[in-house]
């Protein structure tokens, strides 16, 4: 296991990714001042995304069925754990976005090799009571 995103796991066989991106930033909003620089102060953490950029090859590794079942969790709207394979919990985050491109077809118009980019959201993590309905719901949405 590379990741997993709530119920869903990045793997070799699954949806392996190349590489990842992390981005984080913090709010410190300025006042001018005459004379002097802007007064910044600090008023707490701002956005984080996470980037995975990938490749399936679906005669060899991974298939369409897995960029099929993210999209069905990003249409869900929920927030779901990202926790590393190594046991890292990033947060709670949201699927942002899904870019796919197919290129390199059999005759069917089956692609050979998918390139995918999928875009995270970290999010405040939702509450207990909400968090079981929402399995449930994504589950049956399934």
């Amino acid at each position: 296991m590379m990741m997993a995103l709530g119920l869903f796991v990045f793997s070799l066989k699954t949806l392996p990714y190349q590489d990842m991106q992390q981005s984080v930033s913090w709010r410190h909003p300025t006042s001018s001042r005459v004379g002097q620089r802007p007064a910044s102060q600090f008023i707490g953490v701002d956005n984080e995304t996470i980037t995975l950029n990938g490749v399936l090859l679906p005669e060899l590794i991974g298939g369409r069925f897995t960029l099929f079942f993210l999209r069905k969790m990003a249409d869900q709207g929920m927030a779901w754990p990202l926790i590393e394979g190594t046991g890292s919990l990033f947060g709670w985050f949201v699927i942002d976005s899904l870019n796919v491109t197919k290129s390199v077809f059999f005759r069917d118009g089956a692609a050979r090799r998918i390139e995918f980019t999928l875009t995270l959201k970290r999010v405040d993590p939702p509450k207990l009571g909400g968090l079981l309905g929402d399995i449930v719901t994504m589950v049956d949405g399934l």
